[in-house]
């Protein structure tokens, strides 16, 4: 029902303007001027203009049974019925928003959704949208009147006119109609001070910004990563500071998620004690539900498939994650020679790397570490959501180890050593994943450094995990691996070749196929994720949601922060899923 409503109402929004608009019957309209004076009809044909508009704007709202759209859907087509009346006795049109509106009366329980938090910037994003709406309509009204139009009315008089009009102002236009006169003058003055109104109520209305991670929050979420950090890789990075989180009753398990375009992400499993999780599912459900957002959770396990799975989602393998063991890990061995012969070269170079807890570093060296990272990543966008952590060297990071490369320190060019102090060149930054285990987070370099660098550095990881504790890495995250493995193999289908070779063209701007090819060559176990959803009809919107979250996509956003501000945030300067 609600989708059906939508459309009705997006289609009773474009009657009311083009109603509106047009020339009325002239013996109905004579009627009426029996009845009330000329300027009330022109008036209402005037409102009439704004409520469609308005409806218009709320029928995306009553899709998402929205129950605040709902209310104003109702209010406003009842009055577009005396509106129709009024203007020109079209009972044609009055009939229709009468159907309609009795048809959202006896579907009230469906559009009981809240609404989503918002901002004063949404104040901005609203007074812009109306201004732009008005300036268009208004534009209209003036070509549907273009024969009306005395002396010359070029566009640039044509859009003074209606800016003028807009606060109330008659523009430079001379119109031969005096019905199409006050039509103008009338719906340009109404939707100026819709405008002006909307804007003033969200400026002074209290603000509900969005929620973020509390001190509570934080502090209970560690507490779950102590006792159970073990269980996922991606669990650290449910600490990022753009993710809330929902909580089971017990509070022995949560659910990290952030919204996005109407869409409730989360990622890898539920935090905290598994027989646990579904308390923690069952909120994030509910909480979907009340607000109409969309469920959805990417990069989570087996484990968390099958508890989603339980709980009415479907599940989706839609990649792997790539894991060294330590213990098992050599470069010794054909499959080896490029990873061998790179980190081989580098160190020949005289490249030396240093592996350290965040702790054990200095809050100077710290500061200079993340100007460098931020330096290197330079004005690319900032990406990161699923497997990012999206900053560097905070102090309550002290588990976190940074892998730092530096080279010999003299000029290079003259082939000398100079005497010079060694230059930080690449860093990984790695996560915790429990007690024995890392997750890469963060993979920048210099781009004048020699090639090879990342294998050299991900190579001195492994030799550095003994002295660190660390019995297993956790690398990139490849998207359909397995698909670009059978793809290539003797014997694959046309279907699947087509496939690997559409993944390999979309390599282009999201790597799928140069990151496989960068984990597969460490000779890793590769650990399957999924995604889960409630249904197919949901895909195209979660993965839309999916590039925003991990800013592959970008909208033009109205009272974004400054970018100084933003810049003052490390994410790493690659895929959040592919952690490079």
């Amino acid at each position: 029902m609600p989708p059906v409503a939508a459309a009705l109402v997006f289609v009773a929004g474009l009657i009311d303007i083009v109603s509106a608009v047009t020339p009325g019957w002239r013996s109905r309209l004579d009627l009426i001027r029996q009845i009330l004076p000329g300027s009330i009809s022109r008036q209402a044909a005037a409102f009439t203009v704004v409520v469609g508009l308005l409806l218009l704007l709320l029928a995306r709202g009553l899709r998402r049974r929205k129950r605040r759209a709902w209310h104003g859907v109702v209010t406003l087509l009842m009055a577009s019925v005396v509106l129709h009346v009024i203007k020109g006795l079209d009972y044609e049109e009055a009939a229709a928003s009468a159907v309609l509106v009795g048809g959202l009366l006896l579907a009230r329980g469906q559009f009981q959704a809240k609404g989503d938090p918002s901002t004063r910037w949404r104040a901005l994003r609203v007074g812009t949208t109306l201004a732009a709406a008005s300036v268009t309509i208004g534009m209209l009204l003036l070509q549907v009147g273009g024969g009306r139009l005395l002396g010359p009315h070029p566009l640039s008089v044509q859009f003074a006119h209606v800016v003028d009009g807009l606060v109330g102002i008659h523009g430079p236009l001379r119109f031969s109609s005096e019905r199409l006169s006050d039509l103008v003058t009338r719906t340009l003055l109404s939707m100026g001070l819709l405008t002006i109104s909307a804007v003033v109520y969200l400026v002074l209305r209290p603000p509900r910004p969005r929620p973020k991670l509390s001190d509570d929050d934080i502090a209970g979420m560690r507490a779950l990563l102590a006792c159970h950090g073990d269980a996922d890789s991606l669990g650290y990075f449910a600490l990022r500071a753009d993710k809330t989180v929902v909580w089971s009753a017990t509070r022995k398990a949560c659910v990290p998620y952030r919204v996005v375009s109407g869409v409730m992400l989360a990622s890898g499993d539920p935090l905290g004690d598994n027989e646990a999780w579904p308390g923690a599912i069952r909120e994030f459900l509910r909480i979907a539900a009340e607000h109409a957002w969309i469920p959805a959770v990417i990069g989570c396990s087996e484990t968390g498939g099958k508890a989603w799975e339980r709980a009415g989602l479907s599940v989706l393998e839609f990649g792997d994650e790539a894991v060294i063991d330590v213990a098992a890990f050599t470069l010794d061995g054909r499959d080896m020679r490029n990873v061998r012969q790179a980190v081989g070269r580098v160190e020949r170079a005289g490249y030396t790397c240093r592996a350290l807890r965040m702790r054990d570093l200095p809050a100077e060296e710290r500061a200079r570490l993340r100007a460098q990272a931020e330096a290197w990543r330079g004005t690319e966008t900032e990406r990161g959501f699923s497997m990012a952590l999206g900053r560097i060297g905070a102090p309550a990071d002290g588990d976190c180890v940074v892998l730092m490369a530096f080279d010999r320190g003299g000029d290079d060019s003259a082939g000398g050593e100079g005497g010079c102090e060694p230059r930080l060149r690449a860093l990984l930054h790695f996560v915790p994943w429990g007690r024995q285990g890392l997750s890469l987070d963060l993979m920048v370099r210099d781009r004048t450094a020699d090639n090879g660098l990342n294998d050299f550095l991900i190579v001195s990881a492994v030799r550095a995990a003994a002295g660190l504790g660390v019995e297993r890495l956790s690398l990139n995250f490849a998207f359909f691996r397995a698909a670009l493995e059978r793809g290539q193999r003797l014997g694959a289908g046309p279907v699947t070749r087509c496939f690997r070779s559409l993944l390999v063209f979309l390599s282009r701007w999201f790597q799928i196929d140069s990151l496989y090819r960068f984990n597969a060559k460490f000779r890793p176990a590769w650990s399957p994720r999924y995604i889960c959803f409630p249904a197919n009809r949901n895909l195209p919107r979660i993965a839309l949601a999916m590039l925003e979250a991990e800013a592959f996509l970008n909208w033009p956003r109205l009272g974004a922060r400054p970018t100084a501000h933003r810049l003052r945030r490390l994410v790493r300067p690659a895929s959040a899923c592919s952690r490079r």
